[in-house]
């Protein structure tokens, strides 16, 4: 006889914060980012790097003077996905090769190699919403 295990459902969790623009504000995305990673036992890198890198550029580049960008956290069954939302829709990010002695500008290209898969989804503007998915992998088990 062949019995059908049910599948618990997928676990899903959120958590979802308002950050002002500013370096600042982005540092504070990277901790508290951290610190629910932690809570949900979940690995901390590469989410804090991606976290990191998303929120520095919607702080750079999506900063619109008295607009707060939004940090979100989802996780639905074994994938992380991370999402920054900016006010600054009419600026979309783009892939690019920076100068070899250029201080900045590759950011996304981290973003590109960290990530299983990530993404812009524009919103109802002004806003757009930069995405990163990590796939998690249960640790492995120590004897």
């Amino acid at each position: 006889m062949n019995q059908k295990t049910a599948q618990p459902p997928a676990l899903v969790r959120n958590f979802s914060v308002r950050l002002s623009p500013t370096p600042r504000g982005a540092r504070l995305a990277r901790l508290l980012a951290t610190e629910q990673l932690r809570s949900w036992d979940l690995p901390l890198d590469p989410a804090r790097q991606l976290v990191a890198e998303l929120a520095a550029n919607a702080a750079d580049h999506g900063r619109v003077p008295g607009r707060d960008f939004r940090l979100t956290l989802y996780v639905v069954g074994d994938a992380l996905r991370i999402e920054v939302t900016d006010t600054r829709g009419d600026r979309l990010p783009q892939v690019r090769t920076a100068d070899a002695d250029a201080e900045s500008g590759r950011g996304l290209l981290l973003v590109e190699a960290l990530a299983h898969r990530w993404g812009v989804a524009e919103g109802r503007f002004p806003r757009k919403t930069v995405w990163a998915e990590l796939r998690l992998t249960p640790p492995e088990a120590t004897c």
